[in-house]
């Protein structure tokens, strides 16, 4: 069975995609379950669809926990971790992106063992993004396959038959030239068995501590007391700087930082993870990429042993 997962923005025609590559899927013979999934019904927010496909009948339900394909159409999206877009990704899964650096730049970044491969942008005005969709379900279906160039052009017009003429041929046109550019990973991608309950691995829960509610819940009615709730005490990642990669560019990180945590001292930016609540922007708006997402629980591991060698 084929799993694939798409992300991107709302906007940018995700949820089109997962019914273009359905569609494809359909036209090959295949049984075809798509889906979206989204949260904030809003231009922006971070949406996934998915789709399985197989020769047998369908009896998975639920979202795809373990991608064969995770086709990325906003890059921005990889290091918000709300979005999901590394969720049960393995050496397996073949990783698509939307972006015009390098595969080998996004291989340093992400430091995975699956294949990664780039679909640089295309769109050379604002309004053609909303072209996305078409370009990313184009370059998916050459990475699978399994569908063919004219079932793809098949599939996309009749999913897009009540739009004007002119926007079906454009986004024929778009999905069609990143089905070619794609060409030389046709069939990267392979299906596998999916992990079984006996595989079942646990996940790595933060275990919170129970306090007495005096503790945890306190009533404050005095003023100017932000600095007495500890917020950091939600977090689940944690932004760590790397400072021999920081350009000093202070003003990024401490400016887009939602909750004013990251203070400047002498122009080097220092976190407060008494305050700071993991909402990671740091990470995304970070220039030379200085600032990595590290799991509070290993954060926390690696304190007590610096603690301890001290």
């Amino acid at each position: 069975m084929y799993r694939i997962r798409f992300h991107g923005r709302g906007g940018q025609g995700m949820i089109t995609a997962s019914r273009i590559l359905g569609s494809a899927f359909f036209l090959e013979g295949y049984e075809v379950q798509d889906a979206p999934r989204y949260g904030a019904e809003r231009r922006g927010a971070p949406i996934f669809a998915y789709v399985r496909a197989d020769d047998q009948p369908i009896y998975e339900r639920g979202v795809i926990a373990q991608p064969d394909l995770v086709v990325v159409a906003d890059d921005s999206l990889i290091p918000v971790p709300a979005a999901g877009v590394l969720a049960g990704v393995d050496d397996h899964t073949v990783l698509l992106i939307n972006s015009d650096e390098s595969i080998e730049t996004w291989k340093q970044r992400l430091n995975l063992c699956c294949k990664v491969f780039t679909l640089p942008a295309q769109a050379e005005e604002r309004a053609e993004l909303r072209f996305m969709g078409a370009t990313c379900t184009g370059a998916a279906a050459r990475l699978l396959g399994a569908v063919s160039r004219d079932n793809l052009a098949r599939a996309i017009r009749d999913e897009l038959a009540e739009m004007a003429d002119a926007i079906v041929e454009k986004n024929l046109a778009m999905a069609l030239d990143a089905y070619d550019r794609m060409q030389q990973y046709a069939g990267s991608v392979t299906t596998k068995t999916q992990t079984g309950a006996g595989d079942y691995r646990k996940p790595a829960w933060i275990d919170l501590p129970f306090e007495d509610a005096r503790i945890s819940a306190p009533d404050i009615h005095a003023s100017a007391n932000s600095t007495e709730v500890r917020t950091g005490l939600w977090r689940t990642l944690r932004p760590v700087i790397d400072y021999e990669r920081c350009n000093q560019c202070w003003w990024v990180c401490s400016t887009f930082c939602p909750d004013g945590a990251i203070k400047v001292i002498e122009r080097t930016p220092e976190i407060d993870y008494d305050h700071c609540k993991g909402c990671m922007v740091c990470v995304v708006q970070c220039p030379p990429h200085a600032i990595e997402a590290v799991p509070e629980q290993t954060a926390q591991l690696q304190d007590a042993e610096q603690g301890a060698s001290s």
